[in-house]
């Protein structure tokens, strides 16, 4: 059954052009073209990319933090009680006036010290502005790292400037050592926000989306490698992280309460983000993807629909959070 399965995803007419087979992309004649078995480092990569995470959350943005003013504050632990800490994970973390006399009953204390356990039991839960200043620099580092090092990548490049270009050619471009490792470098990155979603401070209005978001990043940069769309991967990654580490270093200046740098950082993301998400992306991105390849081939392969499918969703996500800065940027205005 894997075999067949296996078989059917790597069905040519998916992945590549009519009259295209595997045996196509072999490397020869000074072309190099990318690999899907490649996509398995990105594993490792991405558990690299999160000990770099965890000591730069403790030997920068630590000590950062302080010189900011920003206090480690440390919450007092409750008493380690069984039956009171299975309660708060398998029926409630606020039980009612009749369920904490029950459990004082059970647990022969006084209701004041149960309500005092919950309350100090459920502060544990709530992360401190250390963490998420931590949290904010670790992002901010790699978003600002991932577009610079994508300028550098990207502007000597014509399909930079001539969106037309990312189709010369195709699908014979040969891939160049800086988009191998951009590539990886991305999907690790995304890989290791996957792996610690459980322990991320969670945001109540947006983290489906981000789990949305995440994965579909991931399917998007893994089937454009394997489809050798990398061209405009490369471009859609530059466009994505060129507006998210104005809104982390906005967030870090917020948890300092340095205000009106907070402010000005967050107006300069929100500029950015309609530039990149609102205009860039549906009429570049979008334009190079839906309506150029029409230009290519008459028959457009299934991997045509899957991928315009995953960057659709990714654009709903981004009016989804257009709304979301329209709604802060209108009550920062008229509300101040």
């Amino acid at each position: 059954i894997l075999k067949t399965l296996n078989s059917w995803f790597w069905w040519e007419n998916i992945w590549m052009p009519i009259n295209c087979t595997w045996a196509d992309f072999v490397d020869r004649d000074g072309l190099v073209f990318p690999k899907p078995h490649q996509l398995y480092v990105t594993i490792p990569y991405a558990f690299v990319l999160l000990i770099i995470r965890f000591f730069s959350e403790r030997y920068v943005a630590k000590p950062l933090a302080k010189a900011l003013g920003i206090k480690n504050v440390r919450r007092v632990k409750p008493q380690p009680n069984p039956v009171l800490e299975s309660y708060f994970r398998e029926c409630s973390r606020q039980p009612s006036q009749s369920e904490i006399k029950g459990l004082a009953k059970k647990c022969n204390c006084t209701v004041h010290l149960v309500e005092k356990w919950f309350r100090r039991r459920r502060n544990l839960e709530i992360p401190t502005v250390l963490q998420k200043f931590q949290e904010a620099f670790w992002r901010f580092s790699f978003y600002l790292t991932s577009s610079i090092v994508g300028f550098i990548f990207l502007y000597d490049k014509p399909w930079f400037y001539d969106i037309w270009q990312t189709w010369v050619g195709y699908p014979f471009q040969t891939l160049l050592p800086s988009q191998y490792w951009y590539y990886m470098a991305e999907i690790g990155f995304y890989w290791s926000l996957v792996f610690t979603l459980g322990i991320d401070i969670k945001r109540k209005a947006d983290f489906m989306a981000h789990v949305v978001h995440h994965l579909a990043a991931i399917g998007l940069m893994s089937g454009s490698w394997c489809g050798n769309y990398v061209r405009l991967g490369t471009l859609v990654i530059f466009v994505h992280d060129t507006a998210d580490f104005w809104l982390e270093a906005a967030k870090m200046f917020n948890y300092a309460r340095w205000e009106k740098t907070c402010n000005m950082l967050f107006i300069i993301f929100s500029i950015a983000f309609f530039i990149t998400r609102m205009i860039l992306f549906p009429f570049w991105i979008l334009r190079a993807t839906l309506y150029q390849p029409t230009y290519y081939s008459t028959t457009p392969v299934i991997a045509y629909f899957l991928f315009n499918g995953m960057l659709l969703i990714l654009q709903g996500l981004h009016l989804y959070w257009g709304y979301l800065i329209f709604k802060i940027l209108k009550r920062f205005v008229f509300l101040k």
